[in-house]
């Protein structure tokens, strides 16, 4: 079970997981850190501006008092939390918002010009900080002379600070928004996981050979319409074995009775219990046994063709004459039990489009059943008539009838009416599962009325040419 679903898709939660963290900690903390240098730096530049104004109207000559501008500095100072310095052109410090620490110092090589296109560098300011400090400057003029400049120091630590205290927030946010998002991950197990396990108890079940097994699930969705799926599959192939069981008690059946009489004439020929002279009976009673056995096993044959796909050969042909010349063929069977065939035709020609082999089967099969289970002096009337584009074909009877309990199951392979294992003790019980299979290979359908004692009627469609 370590490489199911379930347990990749808690490995990919996680893996999420961590790699949405590690991008908020890499890519966010990056982003985030440069933004805050962006902001810091503009302000603080402004603010410096802001500080030079001032101090240039010392040179302009409004104010002759230098310190008079400290208290402003050392309020922007403790705002700004950073040191502010007014320095000279030679860059000895003037005013300091810390006065008097490092008022008289001079910064070693100093050069406001080596900032380049940028109003802010990062540093230790040429070793005058024991920690790396934002430093930005703004010139002081008066009367068109840059006399000195106004340099604020922001300590690092606050700019990381402030960044630790957005990241701390984001990762706060990140961590309540992974811990909702496990919902996905109980609506995972709840509608897929624990389904998906039923029913692959189901799919073990089946291979085992327990077809009565169900799939206990009962949603809408797919997982719902799968398990319905399965549980009827089950019970599709319930019945196809209960079928091949049965298929297989009829076919041993119908073969060990031909097979038994045969071994049993040839036996009693062959020890004497058949006198030399009734031979030629026997044998003749052999030969129609096996006759019965090319018949069934032919049957077989050509339900196993009509098993198959793309076997029919379509043409247009006169479903009339195809009746009659069919027809015809009984003659001799008619005559013995005088039995009259009444066709009656709507046209004198009916084109149909259908396979002109497999329809000749089906009327044979049709007329031979008619014939077979009809009385003494009876007729058997066979008719066409047409409706829109069908050609309706009847098949009709004033036999014995069939069964009413016995309607439906007529078209299963080697079924036999109790009835008709009485009268036709050489059928095949294939017939009509034959003529089945051939209509509903055409699209078509067929239909059976029948009542016992008076007679049965078989109908079958056909698409006009």
């Amino acid at each position: 079970m370590t490489h199911s679903l379930y347990y990749k898709f808690i490995l990919g939660y996680l893996v999420f997981g961590l790699l949405g963290f590690f991008v908020i900690g890499t890519t966010a903390s990056e982003m985030t850190y440069e933004q805050l240098i962006q902001e810091e730096s503009e302000t603080l530049y402004d603010e410096a501006n802001l500080l030079a104004t001032s101090y240039s109207e010392v040179y302009k000559g409004r104010n002759l008092n230098i310190d008079s501008a400290y208290p402003q500095l050392e309020a922007v100072a403790t705002y700004l939390k950073a040191e502010i310095w007014v320095v000279n052109n030679r860059g000895t410090v003037v005013v300091d918002s810390n006065h008097p620490v490092k008022v008289g110092q001079t910064v070693a090589g100093f050069d406001p010009t080596l900032n380049g296109n940028r109003h802010y560098t990062i540093g230790t300011y040429n070793d005058c900080f024991s920690e790396d400090v934002m430093t930005v400057s703004a010139p002081i003029t008066g009367n068109y002379t840059t006399y000195g400049y106004v340099l604020i120091h922001l300590p690092m630590r606050q700019v990381h600070a402030a960044k630790d205290r957005f990241l701390n927030i984001l990762y706060i946010i990140s961590g309540i928004i992974f811990a909702l998002s496990l919902i996905i991950l109980l609506v995972f197990t709840k509608t897929v996981y624990f389904p998906l396990k039923k029913i692959t108890e189901a799919a073990n079940q089946y291979a085992a050979g327990n077809l009565t097994y169900k799939t206990t699930i009962h949603t809408q969705d797919e997982m719902g319409y799968l398990a319905a799926t399965l549980n009827y599959m089950s019970d599709e192939l319930d019945k196809m074995e209960g079928y091949q069981r049965t298929f297989i008690a009829n076919i041993s059946h119908d073969f060990r009775s031909p097979l038994t009489s045969i071994k049993g004439y040839l036996e009693a020929i062959l020890d004497g219990t058949i006198p030399p002279e009734l031979y030629e009976k026997y044998l003749t009673l052999v030969i129609s046994e096996t006759e019965r056995l090319n018949k069934l096993t032919q049957g077989l044959l050509t339900l196993n063709s009509l098993d198959s796909k793309g076997y029919l050969s379509r043409t247009n042909f006169d479903i009339n004459r195809v009746i009659k010349d069919t027809a015809a063929s009984f003659e001799g069977t008619c005559d013995t039990k005088n039995i009259m065939l009444d066709l009656t035709f709507s046209e004198n020609i009916t084109m149909v489009h259908a396979d002109l082999g497999k329809i000749q089967q089906v009327l044979y099969n049709l007329i031979d059943n008619a014939i077979k289970f009809s009385h003494q002096d009876s007729i058997i009337y066979i008719q066409t008539t047409l409706k829109y584009e069908k050609v309706f074909v009847s098949v009709k009877d004033t036999g014995i009838g069939i069964p009413k309990d016995s309607l439906k199951k007529i078209w299963e392979r080697f079924y036999k009416t109790d009835l008709s294992r009485g009268k036709d003790k050489k059928g095949t019980g294939l017939g009509l599962a034959i003529v089945k299979e051939i209509i509903q290979n055409h699209g078509e359908t067929i239909d059976v009325i029948s009542t016992e004692g008076v007679g049965t009627e078989f109908i079958f469609t056909l698409p006009r040419a």
